[in-house]
């Protein structure tokens, strides 16, 4: 029997994006919801990532559908494959094991990803790309050349979007091979190179660093990117933009850190509410001309770019654990990447199962945000996080857009739509 959200996505939707947040370690989550996902059949048509979420769209994209959920256990297994394999047998000791394999970490690499540069970089030659990371991420070149297929992901069987930053010029720049990109491992590195652990890679000779500096999701991407269709959208975020008011040092860091990386929700949110306003006013304004100036053609090319497919967007947010610190981005061990990948399990699965019990918010007749309601059964990983006041606030901004239709993006009738079209193998 198929599940709620694959009917969903049937009746309501033509296209399914899996927006994926950069992250580091935590983007085992990332990978646990794709394998729900999965097991429901519910296959994204485009996948979007930012950092580690590039690794994990990457994976996704570049092997046949029957290969991704093998390529990310192998990709993870081999990351979580340091000494930092068994968690200790009483759970107050877990804040200090993850310290330690934390340290472990960041002094002698991770597998398959990045190591320690001897001689370091302070004594590497001014100006050589050597002297400007601390770590060398060639691992991380072999890992992609062996688990991706990127010769798939060049032939557009499914959409694929990484971002990253110029670092000379401070922009945005997005490798979309819908867009005119042709995609190789570089591509995928540079979106991961968070500076100063990782150098600037070079692409057609411009240097790049990681795409969270500047925004740390492919949310505004992907809905100012989108085609003429109705989509739904799985956004995976691995840091919560509310928190608790730090008790020590190592809070303020730890606040800090999801701060800095959280998608900004709100800001997004409002953005998206603000564009829907504009077109919504120039809209009515149009309307309101006489009908020689409707005609005018530069007036009717104006027009065609107010009106946009409705969008449903599910949103899942890591929560961390009691014993996790600010390390948590960078601590590989076999026992948190596994916890990681069940939480994500364990998330989608609580989603997909009860959609009912989402919460709602619509700022606009074409655009919704479902989160998980007040009281909602968290998943283990998601016990202590007090996101209510998030979700109030983007209630309140449906509420100054709905006006009289605001009850009808929560529940609308199934339209004939056609159902996602299946992917090439």
């Amino acid at each position: 029997m198929p599940s709620p959200l694959s009917r969903k996505l049937a009746l309501d939707n033509e296209r399914m994006a899996l927006v994926l947040q950069g992250g580091g370690a935590l983007g085992a989550y990332q990978a646990g919801v794709f394998e729900e996902l999965q097991a429901i059949d519910v296959a994204p048509t485009w996948v979007a990532g930012v950092s580690i979420g590039a690794i994990n769209a990457a994976l996704i994209a570049g092997n046949a559908p029957d290969r991704r959920l093998d390529r990310l256990h192998e990709f993870w297994d081999l990351v979580s494959s340091g000494p930092a394999r068994l968690a200790p047998a009483f759970e107050g000791q877990r804040a200090l094991f993850n310290q330690w394999s934390a340290n472990w970490a960041a002094t002698f690499g991770v597998p398959g990803f990045y190591r320690p540069r001897v001689p370091p970089a302070v004594l590497q030659p001014e100006g050589s790309a050597d002297a400007l990371s601390v770590y060398d991420s060639g691992a991380l070149r072999s890992t992609l050349e062996r688990l991706v297929d990127f010769d798939r992901i060049n032939a557009k069987s499914m959409r694929l979007s990484v971002g990253a930053v110029d670092v000379e010029t401070g922009n945005s720049k997005w490798f979309d091979n819908c867009r005119g990109a042709t995609i190789g491992p570089e591509h995928i590195m540079a979106s991961g190179a968070l500076p100063p652990a990782f150098g600037p890679v070079a692409i057609d000779g411009r240097s790049y660093w990681d795409g969270g500096i500047l925004s740390n999701t492919p949310l505004q991407y992907v809905l100012d990117e989108r085609d003429d269709a109705r989509l739904l959208v799985v956004q995976v975020d691995l840091f919560p933009s509310r928190g608790p008011l730090p008790a020590n040092l190592s809070g303020v860091l730890q606040r800090y850190k999801d701060i800095l990386y959280s998608s900004r929700s709100r800001f997004t949110t409002e953005k998206i509410a603000e564009m829907q306003r504009l077109r919504g006013a120039l809209r009515r304004l149009i309307r309101r001309l006489p009908a020689d100036l409707r005609d005018d053609p530069d007036l009717r090319a104006l027009d065609a770019t107010l009106h946009t497919q409705r969008v449903d967007i599910v949103h899942l947010i890591y929560r961390q654990r009691a014993f996790e610190s600010e390390s948590k981005d960078y601590e590989f061990s076999r026992p948190s990447m596994t916890e990681h990948w069940q939480g994500g399990v364990d998330d989608m699965r609580r989603t997909h199962q009860h959609l009912d019990r989402l919460e709602a918010s619509a700022l606009d007749p074409d655009v919704t945000v479902y989160d998980l309601a007040q009281g909602y059964d968290a998943a283990p990983s998601s016990q202590d996080e007090p996101d209510h006041e998030e979700k109030a606030a983007l209630v309140k901004v449906a509420k100054t857009l709905a006006r009289p239709r605001a009850g009808r993006a929560a529940a609308r009738p199934a339209s004939k739509t056609r159902n996602p079209q299946p992917e090439k193998e």
